[in-house]
């Protein structure tokens, strides 16, 4: 499940998982996989000597939020509008309570997840700027202090909420981790993994 977390720039903006059978995830409008935003965060790792590092994001952009669909709709079984709507009716909620947690395998369905969402975003190019001096991070129009943009990492590291499936990550999971716990500078400094 997405969580509400403390932007700069906008308040309070929500960032996660948002189906336990895709690793693809939402920051308010924007979408990527899970895989992606590792490597971009492994990207960013490299550059933890420089001062800053400028990239480009490839994202799906949904502007128009009822296109985005209705969530909590769409677990209940009740309302599948949207990409939401449609993922849901591809991959419902399960069942029983304890098998919603996030599928270590989510990865393997990135060519569906893909095809979907394409009949509901553009693809752009989102500008990103890690700022390892003022240790601040903007990801298209939000902005984010050091402290937040360590939590949105470490969300991505716990497979959000409910949390991986039985304790397994994927191996992008491990790699981004190793990374930054092999350099802790900049933006990544005193970052710490549950």
């Amino acid at each position: 499940m997405p969580l509400a977390f403390e932007s700069l720039s906008h308040g309070t903006i929500a960032f996660g998982f948002f189906n336990i059978d895709s690793d693809m995830l939402l920051l308010e409008q924007h979408f990527l996989f899970g895989s992606e935003f590792c490597q971009h965060i492994n990207d960013m790792v490299e550059s933890a000597d420089k001062e800053q590092l400028k990239s480009n994001w490839p994202v799906y952009t949904i502007e128009d939020r009822g296109r985005i669909g209705d969530l909590m709709g769409a677990i209940h079984g009740i309302r599948f509008s949207g990409f939401i709507g449609e993922l849901y009716r591809r991959y419902p909620f399960p069942e029983e309570p304890g098998a919603f947690k996030q599928k270590p395998e989510g990865y393997r369905t990135q060519a569906v997840v893909r095809e979907m969402i394409s009949g509901y975003a553009r693809q752009v190019l989102l500008p990103v700027e890690a700022n390892h001096r003022t240790l601040e991070v903007d990801i298209g129009a939000y902005k984010f202090s050091r402290k937040t943009f360590q939590e949105l990492i470490k969300y991505v590291w716990r497979g959000g909420y409910p949390r991986w499936r039985d304790g397994i990550r994927p191996d992008y999971v491990q790699e981004m981790k190793s990374k930054i716990e092999d350099r802790r500078r900049g933006l990544f400094e005193s970052i710490k993994f549950d």
